[in-house]
């Protein structure tokens, strides 16, 4: 089996080439990815545990899935796609912003993103995938903020710019 490829961009988000997703990590190059939001009819949004056995930020809370788009892959299709591998469903989505982060891991990877924010409706229970994801969890916008004031190490380093800088962009 190959290696995943990522989408090398410049900061425009054009791209400029293709490289496996380790190598783009371990040399902290600027890559495409998306982060999904899914909200229930009660303004909750779902949150996502990564796996204990992730290679980077195991076991701690973040937006619904992300992942990274393939080449030739358009962003709301890769959030679809990826939807439904980690958490067992599919949503309409829409994209609201994106911008780009660059986010270092004790491991010696950086996570060097221009992240597309996509938001969609969701009211059932996931089948969430336990390689990618160990729990799930609905919880309120205001109440995350507050868990993250109180708690910032619980969270990832994207999911927490996303709610710091890009708060007004990840409602439906």
């Amino acid at each position: 089996m190959t290696e995943e490829q990522v989408i090398l961009v410049n900061e425009n988000d054009e791209q400029i080439g293709l490289m496996p997703k380790q190598e783009a990590h371990e040399k902290a190059v600027l890559h495409r990815a998306f982060s999904v939001f899914i909200f229930n009819d009660s303004n909750e949004l779902m949150l996502q545990q990564r796996a204990l056995e992730k290679y980077h930020s195991p076991g701690l809370w973040t937006n619904t899935c992300c992942s990274h788009q393939r080449n030739g892959e358009g962003n709301v299709i890769a959030g679809q796609r990826r939807l439904q591998e980690e958490m067992g469903f599919i949503s309409d989505l829409k994209e609201t912003t994106s911008f780009i982060y660059k986010a270092p891991f004790d491991n010696g990877l950086t996570e060097y993103e221009y992240d597309h924010i996509l938001v969609g409706n969701y009211n059932g229970i996931p089948k969430i995938n336990p390689i990618e994801v160990a729990s799930w969890k609905w919880m309120k916008l205001d109440a995350i903020v507050q868990d993250i004031e109180q708690n910032p190490s619980n969270y990832t380093a994207w999911f927490k710019i996303i709610f710091e800088k890009f708060y007004k962009y990840i409602s439906l």
